[in-house]
């Protein structure tokens, strides 16, 4: 007898996503797995991503306020004995999640973590680009984002307090847990459209404003998270000398996405102290 593929649920929490969410939708009814359950769960958009979901997803939901609430709730309505979740400027290559499904059964791994890579246009997207291509032979940096529903359920899923560092914070748990991480043998792309130096900044701060939080939860991680990002530049610098200019662009942004990051936490830890 044929035993039946695992269900694997997608969680893709939007807001506000028109000019990607059909695109990242289409990738995972593309995929060669045969057994998936798509839940979009939408914050309240305004510019037609509900109606380009409906049309492409098993349910739509509408809840928030934030993305790690708008995952739980997608984890709390799967079917999936495995999650895997998106956001909603990403694409799957057709193959993604039978490969990570795949790694799972022969690593007998909890979570599964799938590389990306950036796409999209300008020079500053290019920069982006060219530092994601820094990560990819660095384990330690990929969060998990197929995991077994039971293990989320369990763990009480995403941090309420977090957005941002909520996938770091899951994957520190679960190392801390024991739970195994491996990772997939496949790239996802990642489409930032066309990064400005001020969308770079906002959402830096944005995030930042979540790390006291993290840093609450993990003493010392964002430390090694430094470290280890900085490790992995050392380690590609012959890709960074092949490219210069985007080279140089790269350390820009990641100087302006270390005061980004500290200009949040300031605010965010102003916020825990007056609550």
């Amino acid at each position: 007898m044929t035993q039946q593929p695992a269900l694997v649920t997608v969680v893709v929490p939007t807001r506000n996503n028109a000019r990607t969410i059909a695109a990242c939708l289409d990738s995972v009814r593309a995929q060669t797995y045969p057994a998936i359950e798509l839940i979009v769960v939408d914050n309240h958009s305004t510019d037609g991503t509900p109606d380009i979901a409906q049309v492409r997803a098993d349910q739509v939901i509408t809840a928030g306020p934030e993305r790690s609430a708008q995952r739980n709730t997608g984890i709390a309505a799967a079917a999936g004995e495995w999650v895997l979740w998106l956001d909603s400027d990403m694409l799957l290559t057709p193959d993604a999640i039978q490969a990570a499904v795949d790694t799972a059964a022969t690593t007998g791994a909890t979570g599964i973590a799938l590389p990306e890579r950036t796409i999209g246009d300008g020079f500053w997207t290019a920069c982006r680009a060219l530092e994601r291509e820094c990560y990819l032979d660095e384990p330690w940096l990929h969060n998990p984002r197929l995991i077994r529903r039971s293990y989320l359920v369990d763990g009480g899923g995403f941090h309420l307090a977090m957005s941002g560092p909520e996938d770091a914070d899951l994957r520190l748990r679960m190392r801390a847990d024991g739970a195994g991480i491996a990772l997939a043998p496949v790239i996802i792309d990642h489409d930032e459209g066309r990064l400005t130096v001020a969308d770079v900044l906002a959402k830096r701060y944005y995030y930042g404003r979540s790390l006291p939080a993290f840093a609450g939860e993990h003493a010392g991680a964002v430390g090694a998270q430094g470290r280890t990002v900085l490790r992995s530049y050392a380690r590609n610098w012959r890709r960074l000398a092949k490219d210069p200019a985007h080279a140089a662009g790269m350390v820009f942004l990641r100087a302006l996405e270390a005061g980004g990051y500290a200009w949040g936490a300031r605010r965010g830890a102003k916020d825990r102290a007056a609550a």
